[in-house]
C-alpha cells in the first residue's frame, strides 16, 4: 500500500512538473493556424521528376541552401559550413570564399555590378568581393539589430530588398516561429547610395524568398507559414501597394527565383501533413512541442520529401515537381533556372540537383 502511494505521488508530481514546464516556461505564445485545403486537380498530383536530377558537387557541398548565378554563368551556393562554393559551367566545384565557421549563410544574389551579396543570420546583409573581403552592408534598422536575414534581391534601381524571417526567433529555433504562428517577419530595403536601411513591410508570416518581376513592376515576398506570397508594387503609380500574389499553396514557400520567361520558381516545404494539421489545431500541443524539441522532430516532415512549383507572373501554377519520398532530393529550399536547366538547393542533401528542362517536356 505504501509503495503504491509513493508511486502514485511520484507520477502526480512528475505530471505536475511537466505541466509547469510546458505552460510556464514555454518559449512561445501560440495561435491556432489553419492549414490550406488539399488540392485534388491533376496539376497538384505528386510526381517523381526530382528523382531524376543529376547530382553536382556531391560530397563537397554541405547543405547548399541558397543559389544564384553571375553574368558569366557560374553558379554560387551558400553552404552550412560557412563557405561560398562556386560551380563552373563545366560542372566542376570550387571552394571559392570561406566567410566563417558558422552555419548562418542563407540567400544570396549577384548584383549588376558583379558583387556577391549574402544574407547572414548573425551579421545581416554582407557583401563579398572577388578578393574575399567581407563588408557589412545592413546590420541595423530603426536602431535595432538585424537578425535572421533570409533572402535578398536587387531591384532595377540598385536597391537591395531582403527579408527577415523572424524578429523574435533565430535560425536554430526557426520552428518556434511556425509553431507560434504570429507574424514576426519583415521586408527591408538597403539603399546603396545613402547606405541606409529602411522598413518596407512588417508583420509578415516568416518572410522568406524575395524576387523582382521581369518588368521590374513588382516584388514577390514569400510568407512561409501563411502558405502564400505577397506582391509589393514597385512601379510609381502603384508603389507601396500590397496584393496577394498566390495563396493556398500546397506547402510553405521557401526561396523564389525569377525564370527567364518571367515566371517564378518556388521551393515548397512540406509542413501540411496530417500530423502538422493536428499540431496546429491545439495550443496545448504546440506548447509541448516547443518545450520538447525532440518531439517536434518526430512530427515535422520537411526533410522527408521535396517539391518545387513554377508560377506564372499572373500568380497561377504552371508546373509541379516532386520527390514525394525524399529518395533522391529532400528539403529543397531553392530552385534556379539558367541556360535550359533547373538547379536545386537543399538543407538535407550534400549536392546541388540539376534537371534539364527538356526532360520535363
Amino acid at each position: 500500500m505504501e509503495f503504491r502511494f509513493i508511486a502514485a505521488s511520484f507520477v502526480l508530481v512528475s505530471a505536475l512538473a511537466v505541466t509547469l514546464q510546458v505552460f510556464f516556461f514555454s518559449p512561445i505564445s501560440p495561435d491556432i493556424l489553419e492549414l490550406p485545403p488539399e488540392h485534388s486537380t491533376p496539376l497538384f498530383a505528386p510526381n517523381n521528376h526530382l528523382q531524376g536530377v543529376v547530382k553536382l558537387g556531391e560530397g563537397i557541398l554541405n547543405k547548399p541552401e541558397g543559389l544564384c548565378v553571375d553574368q558569366k554563368g557560374m553558379l554560387y551556393a551558400a553552404t552550412r559550413d560557412g563557405w561560398i562554393k562556386r560551380l563552373h559551367t563545366n560542372g566542376s566545384c570550387e571552394n571559392w570564399k570561406k566567410i566563417h565557421n558558422k552555419d548562418t549563410l542563407l540567400g544570396l544574389t549577384v548584383t549588376r555590378a558583379g558583387d556577391l551579396v549574402v544574407c547572414d543570420t548573425d551579421e545581416g546583409l554582407i557583401k563579398v568581393s572577388e578578393d574575399g573581403v567581407v563588408t557589412a552592408l545592413a546590420t541595423h534598422v530603426n536602431g535595432e539589430n538585424i537578425w535572421f536575414a533570409d533572402d535578398v534581391v536587387e531591384a532595377g534601381d540598385g536597391s537591395l530588398y531582403f527579408s527577415v524571417a523572424s524578429t523574435k526567433f533565430g535560425l536554430h529555433n526557426w520552428h518556434l516561429d511556425v509553431l507560434e504562428a504570429k507574424p514576426h517577419g519583415q521586408l527591408l530595403k538597403y539603399d546603396p547610395v545613402t547606405m541606409e536601411t529602411s522598413l518596407v513591410l512588417d508583420g509578415l508570416g516568416f518572410a522568406n524568398g524575395v524576387a523582382v518581376s521581369l518588368d521590374q513592376e513588382f516584388l514577390v515576398v514569400c510568407e512561409s507559414w501563411k502558405f502564400r506570397c505577397l506582391k509589393y508594387w514597385l512601379k510609381e503609380e502603384m508603389r507601396g501597394k500590397v496584393d496577394v500574389f498566390i495563396d493556398n499553396l500546397p506547402g510553405c514557400p521557401d526561396n523564389i527565383n525569377l525564370a527567364p520567361d518571367g515566371s517564378f520558381w518556388i521551393a515548397i516545404l512540406q509542413l501540411t501533413s496530417s500530423r502538422m494539421k493536428f499540431v496546429h489545431s491545439s495550443k496545448a500541443i504546440k506548447h509541448v512541442l516547443a518545450t520538447f524539441p525532440k518531439l517536434y522532430e518526430r512530427v515535422r516532415a520537411v526533410d522527408r520529401s521535396a517539391m518545387a512549383i513554377n508560377v506564372g507572373s499572373d500568380g497561377k501554377i504552371i508546373k509541379r515537381l516532386d520527390d514525394p519520398t525524399g529518395e533522391v532530393m529532400a528539403f529543397v529550399t531553392s530552385v534556379l533556372e539558367f541556360d535550359g536547366k533547373l538547379y536545386f538547393g537543399s538543407l538535407k542533401n550534400n549536392f546541388i540537383g540539376m534537371l534539364p528542362l527538356a526532360t520535363l517536356a
